[in-house]
């Protein structure tokens, strides 16, 4: 079609094919708030390429959605408790980005003639995020590990794929899938067991080893790559868990001891430091910088555990590393103090533009999953070249997390290849089990969380397993 008025009467017959793809109900009252749905998906900022975000409201017989871009075009859903969006329509509704609008009718027993709610507003962005993310899932910690699998899921469409799964062994526990820098093409995961090892997938290849035998009775546990794929960290830790008769979080895990280690995948040996392998001192949750000149972990002064473990506070460092020889330099930068500042900071994690170390405080120990105040804070990193020694007073820049934090616990953390959105875990649904959200980041401020989307929403309502750290591809 040459008309020059084929470029207008697509997009208005577009809008039309939307609204009249099913019948609008009409709701006979009006109600001045917002509606009560789940995932609270009020105020969000979402990626345009996200799949439809289907929700729900608890009791409802019918519910409607009416959304509607800043063109125009509107898309209307409809289901007897929870809606199933056109994934279609949805998209392109998306697609140029700006606010999505969105009505929300509901008949119930309190409305039996449906009540229409205030409007609330979706924010699509135009920054990219990556297409796919791994996790696991994993019963609760004090149940075993007799069902457990790694699942790479399409964060456009619901698709999800089984990477490995224990149903073969249903004793065996993997632990989790980290890729190269949201590089599917490499990866790393532990295989417990009999059989087990330590799987490094590079260059097309699978391999694995026994880091037991090449780190002196070592486990590896947190691993990180390096940006050149040749290296990866690990921390090596005696992981042990308690469980409270009267206390607000239930369970404890906590280390007997832990360390730091590089192995070498090109020569397959390991690199030790014995500032970091002694006993005095625990180390884990290593990171590399995006550019790899930097190692960040989390490090503190030993306790006796389990009877000193509201003790253990772990500070946040970074050391300079060589890349050609996968050496630590000599200057230890103290980022997060814990005798200047209390509580412990784990799980450092560096924006891809390496301006920002993101991680999580809690009051105490090293795995804030379990701490119901766990909460992420994050600051800005000057920008030194790896040969200058930092300054301590540049460390303290802070950006306001707010906006992501819950009363429940944040845990394990992702950025995204461009830097634009973080992917999480959290217990903020319902205090037990770990769901994912992720948060858009624009360079100043972070976006209110969005829940994963599901097809079905009660998936993740009836769902007895929990979300695990979670990493994009």
């Amino acid at each position: 079609m040459n008309s020059p008025f084929a470029s207008i009467l697509f997009p208005l017959m577009t809008c039309v094919l939307f609204l009249v793809s099913c019948g609008k109900r009409e709701a006979r009252d009006v109600v001045d708030a917002l509606p009560t749905i789940f995932p609270d998906y009020t105020e969000v900022t979402v990626p345009s390429t996200i799949a439809p975000l289907n929700f729900g409201v608890t009791g409802a017989v019918h519910v409607q959605a009416v959304m509607r871009n800043d063109k125009g075009c509107e898309l209307m859903a409809e289901g007897d408790e929870y809606l199933d969006i056109d994934s279609a329509g949805w998209h392109e509704l998306l697609a140029d980005g700006g606010d999505l609008q969105v009505k929300v009718s509901v008949w119930d027993d309190d409305h039996p003639d449906g009540a229409t709610y205030r409007p609330f507003i979706i924010h699509v962005s135009q920054d990219a995020i990556d297409t796919h993310i791994t996790y696991r899932l994993i019963p609760p910690g004090y149940e075993g590990w007799q069902d457990m699998g790694i699942y790479k899921r399409n964060l456009s469409n619901y698709d999800v794929q089984t990477l490995v799964d224990n149903s073969a062994d249903r004793n065996s526990c993997m632990n989790c899938h980290i890729p190269c820098q949201s590089d599917a093409s490499a990866y790393v995961y532990h295989l417990r067991g009999e059989q087990g090892g330590t799987i490094i997938h590079h260059d097309g290849i699978d391999e694995k080893i026994d880091l037991r035998q090449l780190a002196e009775g070592r486990h590896g546990s947190h691993p990180a790559w390096h940006p050149s794929r040749r290296w990866i960290a690990f921390s090596s830790n005696d992981t042990k868990q308690i469980f409270y008769a009267r206390s607000r979080d239930k369970i404890e895990a906590f280390d007997l001891w832990s360390d730091l280690y590089i192995y070498d995948v090109k020569n397959k040996r390991v690199i030790l430091d014995e500032r970091f392998t002694d006993a005095q001192q625990w180390e884990t949750y290593p990171c590399f910088s995006p550019d790899g000149h930097w190692l960040y972990f989390s490090t503190a002064h030993a306790v006796h555990m389990p009877e000193q473990a509201n003790e253990l506070h772990y500070s946040l460092v970074r050391v300079p590393f060589d890349a050609e020889t996968g050496q630590l330099g000599d200057t230890v930068d103290t980022l997060y103090s814990t005798s200047q500042r209390g509580g412990t900071a784990l799980m450092p994690r560096v924006s891809p533009d390496g301006k920002f170390l993101l991680y999580t405080v809690a009051e105490y120990g090293a795995f804030n999953l379990y701490h119901k105040e766990s909460d992420f804070e994050m600051m800005k990193i000057p920008q030194f070249s790896p040969s200058e020694v930092s300054a301590q007073e540049a460390f303290g820049s802070f950006v306001d997390c707010s906006a992501i934090n819950s009363k429940d616990a944040e845990s394990y953390h992702a950025w995204s290849s461009n830097g634009r959105w973080m992917l999480f875990s959290s217990k903020r649904v319902d205090g037990r089990y770990t769901r994912l959200f992720i948060a858009h980041w624009d360079g100043e401020k972070w976006s209110k969380p969005f829940m994963l989307p599901q097809q079905d929403t009660r998936l993740d309502i009836r769902l007895m397993m929990a979300y695990n750290v979670a990493e994009f591809e």
